[in-house]
This record gives C-alpha cells, sequence and structure tokens, in this order.
C-alpha cells in the first residue's frame, strides 16, 4: 500500500471513530510520525510522538520495565507493547504505534540479525505485536517499519 494512502485511510479511521493516535518510536526515528503529519488535518488525531531511541528514554518517558529491558532487550515483544501502551499514557491519546528493532547496517546479533524489527499497535488496553525480519539496508528497514506499523494500526482501528 502506498504511504500516502494509508496514512489517509489511517486519519478517516480516526476521524470517524472520533480517536487520537501517536507514536513510540526507536529504530524508525520518527518516521511514523512524519508520514501521518505529512497529510493535511493530521492535527485532528495526531497527538505526537516519542523517539525512545535510548533505553533510558524507553524507561523514563515510556514506563518500560527495566528488568525487561536487560531480559529481553529493547528488540523484544515485551519492551515494544510497554512502549505503545506507555506511549499511550504519556501523550494522553487513543492509540498508538511503536517500533523497536535493528536497521543495520551493524548492531545484528545472530539471534536478532539486522532487519529484525518487533511492532506493536495498541487502542486502550489491546495489543497486538508482531516481530518482522526484513533486510540488511538501513533505510529500508526504516520505511519498511513504518508501513508495516501503519498497516498494524490500521487493521486494529478496522477490526
Amino acid at each position: 500500500m502506498n504511504t500516502n494512502a494509508i496514512s489517509l485511510q489511517i486519519g478517516e479511521a480516526l476521524r470517524a471513530k472520533g480517536l487520537v493516535m501517536g507514536t513510540a518510536e526507536s529504530c524508525t526515528g520518527g518516521r511514523i510520525a512524519n508520514m501521518i503529519t505529512l497529510v493535511a488535518g493530521s492535527s485532528d488525531y495526531f497527538a505526537g510522538g516519542v523517539v525512545s531511541y535510548s533505553n533510558e528514554v524507553k524507561h523514563h518517558v515510556l514506563g518500560v520495565s527495566e528488568e525487561d529491558l536487560r531480559a529481553h532487550g529493547a528488540v523484544s515483544r515485551e519492551v515494544v507493547e510497554q512502549m505503545a501502551l506507555g506511549a499511550i499514557r504519556a501523550l494522553g491519546c487513543d492509540c498508538s504505534v511503536a517500533t523497536s528493532g535493528i536497521a543495520g547496517p551493524g548492531g545484528g546479533t545472530p539471534d536478532k540479525p539486522v532487519g529484525t524489527v518487533w511492532i506493536a499497535a495498541a487502542m486502550g488496553n489491546r495489543v497486538v505485536s508482531h516481530c518482522f525480519h526484513f533486510g540488511t539496508e538501513r533505510a529500508e528497514n526504516i520505511q519498511a517499519a513504518a508501513d508495516a506499523a501503519l498497516a498494524m494500526l490500521l487493521d486494529l482501528l478496522l477490526k
């Protein structure tokens, strides 16, 4: 799905339901927020975003458990789900998306190679998450993760 099309669809769905969204981004570095705010009038349904690149920001701003960060690492289901719920709390919004991954070209491990990205979408207390394995190119991984996050949020909004 084209980037602009999905941003427009999310805006329409949020407006129809009277909801406001936010983002908690690590590996995407604000790309999702940028994609949403490229749509004129997005201030009606976009509260803001937290670029939580460091574990300290994940913990102090989004409320991610230090124990989970140590036990599972930043690139994990446990952390990304807490990021999504933390964005709802921190930004006072109704739904959110969160990303945490290894964009590359370095930083990968045998268990979590470059291109591994955990994404969560949350609405209220409901959270869905999925682990994706993209490629080895940083820019492509960032865009693929942003696109996947928006698709997950749209799916959640349309259910």
